[in-house]
């Protein structure tokens, strides 16, 4: 037979035997010995992935470790969950549902939109967010599925596995953890207690090597609360022009600051360190389940080049995008919610925190640090005074045990012997919480003795 020797066909693995009229299709694998054929396998060997395996939340890790059991007398109160929804009493303004109303309305929003956003959506973020220091167009802005895969796309085209990453500690635990499952190392930066959490420049830039290829910066800050002024962030600006790192600023609670504070964004105080800064609706419009970031490409210098660009447009073809009937409301979003939205918004949290403040600033053991912005404030424990505490998290487990307080540990923060509390819930809980904090305090304080550096019993 022409071209066909013993059943093959000398073009294709498979070949037709001709026999007559009919054709029989032939398969190579009747020719190959059975015995090769065999499956490796003899048994299921499903795997977990060494990226899943490396992938720990240290919020949750911690926090479901604890034995939680509030005191059956007193209803709970949570102070640690970082959603200003929870509670009910900080809704979004009528603007923003009138936005989203209409764009569900107008069916243009039900299919796929491009991975990196409608361009409609974007020049409405782009116009949203430029400064005349720091320029924005369409093409600068990328949309994601909230603020924190807008962090994840971030350190994903900056870093490869090896390399290291600067941040914040305490800092926001998403950052390590992104990290950690990517296999880039983590090295942790001081904040200031003392000095309202101001960066601590001489240990930050000690750690710089040749395998740095990111600096983060958190202003304002979870779980901190602060707001760095405009010179403080030129210091962080000229470690990193003088190192050549690239920032990733987390700017999420961008503008939530407290009356007589000012917000500065990272890229309108620099023109020659590029910076990716990651926004989002989450905070400001009170929506974090909507989902709705963005990076900002600063690169006035074109440092970053073209592969830095292509390179979060490939990365963000993984997911397809944000979800599309809040881009289609974004430009409505941005544009008709009225500054009193934001005003009220602020004055809350400041009054809370004041409240929050100075309660626990009278209290024996506790040391709170006044925030300046964002939705926390960050309280120190004497821990030599609660003698019956190794920790932190046992601290804060036995509060949740006897007055159905549930504050968040630091150690979550990588930041042991302070806790965490969220400032968004309302202001008569936050009066509730602060007294049974008293309570509890008073109950387990030991004061040293006046004569003597022993604890008194």
């Amino acid at each position: 037979m022409n071209g066909v020797q013993n059943g093959i066909h000398r073009n294709g693995i498979n070949g037709n035997f001709m026999n007559g009229n009919s054709v029989h299709h032939v398969s190579i694998n009747t020719l190959v010995n059975p015995s090769k054929l065999k499956s490796q396998r003899q048994r299921w060997t499903v795997r977990a992935s060494e990226m899943s395996k490396n992938t720990l939340n240290p919020i949750r890790a911690i926090v479901d470790g604890m034995k939680l059991t509030p005191n059956p007398d007193k209803p709970m109160i949570a102070l640690s969950i970082g959603d200003p929804t929870v509670f009910g009493n900080l809704p979004t303004d009528d603007s923003v549902l009138q936005a989203m109303k209409e764009a569900i309305n107008s069916h243009k929003y039900n299919g796929y939109a491009p991975s990196v956003g409608y361009q409609k959506s974007r020049e409405a973020v782009a116009n949203f967010c430029s400064r005349p220091e720091a320029p924005l167009e369409a093409k600068d802005v990328i949309l994601a599925s909230g603020c924190s895969q807008a962090i994840e796309l971030a350190i994903s085209v900056l870093c490869n596995p090896g390399d290291n990453i600067l941040i914040p500690c305490p800092g926001f635990s998403l950052y390590k953890t992104l990290a950690v499952s990517m296999g880039i190392h983590v090295k942790l930066y001081n904040l200031l207690p003392e000095k309202s959490w101001e960066i601590d420049f001489q240990h930050l830039e000690s750690l710089v090597d040749e395998k740095t290829t990111c600096l983060i910066v958190n202003n304002p800050s979870n779980p901190c609360g602060s707001v760095f002024n405009k010179e403080h962030l030129q210091k962080i600006l000229s470690v990193a022009s003088r190192n050549c790192i690239p920032i990733l600023a987390d700017e999420i609670y961008g503008d939530m600051v407290f009356p007589g504070c000012d917000f500065h964004p990272m890229a309108s105080l620099s023109s020659d360190v590029p910076i990716l800064s990651c926004g989002g609706l989450a905070k400001r419009w009170l929506v974090p389940g909507w989902r709705m970031g963005w990076i900002l490409i600063h690169d006035r210098n074109n440092i970053f080049g073209t592969g830095i660009r292509e390179g979060l447009v490939k990365l963000s073809q993984r997911i397809l995008g944000p979800c599309t009937v809040v881009q289609g409301a974004l430009e409505g979003i941005l544009n008709n919610t009225p500054p009193s939205f934001y005003h009220s918004t602020i004055s809350f949290l400041k009054s809370n925190s004041e409240i929050c403040f100075s309660e626990l600033s009278t209290v024996p053991g506790l040391n709170p640090v006044m925030p300046s912005g964002a939705m926390y404030i960050m309280v120190g424990i004497e821990m030599e005074q609660f003698p019956e505490f190794q920790n932190d998290v046992e601290f804060t487990e036995r509060l949740v045990t006897e007055q159905s307080v549930f504050c968040l540990p630091a150690t979550a923060f990588e930041y042991p012997n302070f806790f965490r509390i969220v400032v968004t819930v309302p202001e008569e809980t936050m009066v509730e919480a602060c007294v049974r904090i008293r309570e509890f305090c008073a109950c387990h304080y030991r004061p040293y003795s006046q004569d003597s550096n022993e604890l008194d019993q």
